[in-house]
């Protein structure tokens, strides 16, 4: 019998991360306001200003970096876990596009970059063009409308949720610097007892959100970044495969509005301040720029374009229904959106402040670039 599959939460999912991203552009433009005024130095004063008692005293800027991070990472790891369930990557066929093709859209980049900067101190910045933002590529290809076949749009989440997946254990395994096992230890008996109730049948969310906040803790203080945690617990909550709500539905329901209307935005707001100076525009043909810019927007799209067709000449995935290699070729370019996630790996990338800014302007710049040109581009593709 053919599965029944919940749209209802997907159909969430995408409609607020498209007013999210208005909400994202906003943001964005205020902190850049905010960067080039008298008020740069308030603000980042705010930022530093801690919250919290004890062992959990951490300033406003650490508290969204890594507590509010984390519960966006918690959406994405529920989005993947269900895709891995019920939608485009339960099964090996359904999963094998746009796996591939997320591959390639991060391998490529990473290479780019990488040929850009090796012998140089920003070589490390590796990660940072593997990223594609999910928020502003869904914002981007739902104002396309009925200009693109509806399977694309599905194709895309999927690829972003593999992408980011790929970013979760980038960060877990290339940008920590040092482990505490003891706290590890602690974090795998409490992802242990998450499994346990899980195998058990325990449906209430409250018995796996506390534990998951001590989850967080542990990784937290073990060196790991805390993020993970939220990836982590998301693969614990319980689901199905049917249009009966689960519990992790309900947690997706729960957290998409605030993730997408809170957290993103905020964390936007905090994180893009960049102030202009003339130095940063030759910063956009550094090894460093070049490699953000040319990895994101030439990266992604020849990534994303080369695995897919790669996957199909050799018959491992078909193409979405009613898309063409132009769609494909579109799609590549809205990948190259780093935006959030880009700037989450290039605070972890760099401690030198001045390579932070030059990073996050070429960052901007990308995602600008692939932006615009994505969605003229899909917008003049005959369906």
């Amino acid at each position: 019998m053919a599965k029944i599959i919940n749209l209802e939460v997907f159909q969430r999912f995408f409609k607020s991360g498209q007013v999210g991203g208005f909400l994202l552009l906003i943001c964005v433009a205020i902190s850049l306001l905010i960067a080039n005024t008298a008020s740069k130095e308030s603000f980042e004063t705010f930022l530093q200003v801690k919250l919290g008692f004890g062992m959990v005293n951490y300033s406003i800027l650490a508290w969204i970096n890594d507590a509010l991070m984390a519960i966006f990472f918690l959406l994405v790891g529920l989005e993947i876990k269900r895709e891995l369930v019920e939608g485009e990557l339960s099964s090996l066929k359904s999963a094998a596009l746009p796996v591939i093709a997320a591959l390639g859209g991060m391998l490529v980049p990473a290479l780019i970059y990488f040929l850009f900067n090796k012998n140089h101190e920003t070589a490390s910045g590796w990660g940072i063009p593997m990223a594609t933002d999910i928020a502003f590529a869904l914002a981007i290809i739902a104002m396309l409308g009925k200009s693109v076949p509806t399977s694309l749009k599905i194709f895309l989440a999927a690829l972003a949720i593999v992408d980011d997946l790929g970013a979760i254990l980038v960060i877990a395994i290339f940008y920590t610097n040092q482990i505490h096992f003891e706290y590890l230890a602690m974090a795998g008996g409490v992802l242990a007892l998450l499994a346990l109730m899980n195998y058990f049948g325990v449906k209430n969310l409250v018995f796996y959100l506390i534990p998951g906040i001590f989850l967080w803790y542990f990784i937290h203080h073990s060196g790991i970044h805390a993020t993970i945690a939220g990836v982590l617990l998301a693969f614990t909550i319980p689901t199905n495969e049917t249009d009966v709500l689960s519990p992790l539905e309900k947690l997706e329901h729960a957290l998409t509005t605030p993730v997408n209307y809170l957290i993103m935005p905020v964390f936007a707001l905090a994180n893009t301040n960049i102030t202009f100076q003339k130095e940063m525009i030759s910063g956009l043909v550094s090894p460093l720029g070049l490699g953000i810019i040319i990895g994101l927007f030439a990266g992604k799209t020849i990534g994303v374009t080369f695995f897919s067709w790669l996957a199909v000449k050799l018959k491992w995935a078909d193409l979405p229904t009613g898309a063409g290699w132009k769609h494909i070729l579109g799609l590549g370019m809205l990948a190259g959106i780093g935006f959030t996630m880009s700037i989450f790996i290039a605070l972890l990338s760099f401690s030198d402040e001045l390579h932070i800014s030059e990073a996050k302007f070429a960052i901007l710049t990308a995602s600008i670039i692939s932006g615009l040109l994505g969605f003229v581009f899909l917008k003049s593709v005959k369906s």
